[in-house]
């Protein structure tokens, strides 16, 4: 508990959170035209920043880790705030800004960072989206995709391009594909209200209509990202499961392995009865069996 109070622990945000949610690779992105006339490197420092400073609130403050899904509040400063559309914030510093309970920001699944590194240079990608949600956030990582998978289409159907919800069902045409696709894309068009640098937007590059609805394989139904983290939080074992593996995993510097996930469930059972809080699943992690045996 002291460890987690010093200043040292901000290497928890910038190591495991930038491993785990994958946000190093902000440091890589480069979103091409028309993104590029927006995206630069000031911009690419401050939307990493506000995921950084969402984690460590939990951290610091001892939340529910559930709370990266579904926080009423995030840090902005007038950059991202104009990114977001979001008014009233001036200035270059960070500051906590409080969302409403519709707003489509509230979590990561609303970060810009997390929307880039998930999409392509010149557009979304429901694909690379929900597979991060896949892994990230429910620990079900898809398969691998089979070799030779051909790419999109991008032909124009009766004078117009084709939305990508309506080329991946041309994709899934093929049985070979349909079965991974029916699995990664329903959570990945969740959040086809977002372009790929991560602005809201109610049509796509090619002006058609946003279509976000999609259908979980346990049979729930959601319409955009709002809908999505309603479904996700409802039950929110999946993610304190995986969010307490990929923890675990980042203490023991090794994958976990099948004999692990014992004490995996019992660190994620035991932090339950109090709303899962961050520092008792860091307890948890340094008293279970395979940290403290560990060679």
């Amino acid at each position: 508990r002291r460890m987690l109070a010093d200043p040292k622990a901000e290497a928890l945000t910038l190591n495991f959170a930038g491993q785990w949610l994958q946000l190093r690779n902000m440091n890589t992105v480069r979103p091409g035209d028309p993104f590029s006339l927006t995206f630069n490197d000031t911009l690419r420092h401050d939307l990493k920043r506000e995921t950084e400073l969402l984690f460590e609130s939990l951290v610091r403050e001892d939340r529910s880790v559930v709370d990266l899904l579904n926080a009423n509040y995030t840090f902005l400063n007038e950059r991202v705030a104009q990114h977001y559309g979001i008014p009233n914030v001036k200035g270059m510093h960070f500051r906590r800004v409080a969302l409403p309970d519709d707003s489509p920001r509230r979590g990561i699944l609303g970060h810009a960072s997390i929307l880039t590194i998930t999409s392509h240079a010149i557009r979304t990608s429901p694909v690379f989206r929900g597979k991060w949600i896949l892994n990230t956030v429910l620990g079900t990582p898809p398969p691998e995709p089979p070799a030779n998978v051909p790419a999109l289409v991008d032909k124009k159907t009766q004078g117009r391009t084709l939305s990508v919800r309506e080329r991946m069902a041309q994709h899934r045409a093929n049985p070979v594909c349909a079965a991974c696709h029916a699995l990664i894309d329903p959570t990945g068009f969740a959040l086809e209200n977002f372009d790929a640098i991560g602005r809201w937007r109610t049509v796509d590059e090619s002006y058609n209509k946003i279509d976000a609805t999609g259908v979980l394989p346990d049979g729930s139904k959601f319409d955009g990202v709002v809908e999505l983290r309603a479904v996700l939080t409802k039950n929110p074992a999946p993610f304190v499961n995986t969010m307490t593996e990929k923890l675990l995993t980042y203490a023991l510097g090794r994958g976990v392995e099948y004999y692990d996930m014992a004490a995996v469930r019992k660190i994620a059972r035991d932090a339950a009865p109090g709303g899962y809080r961050f520092q008792r699943i860091v307890q948890g992690v340094v008293e279970s069996a395979p940290f403290m045996m560990r060679s």
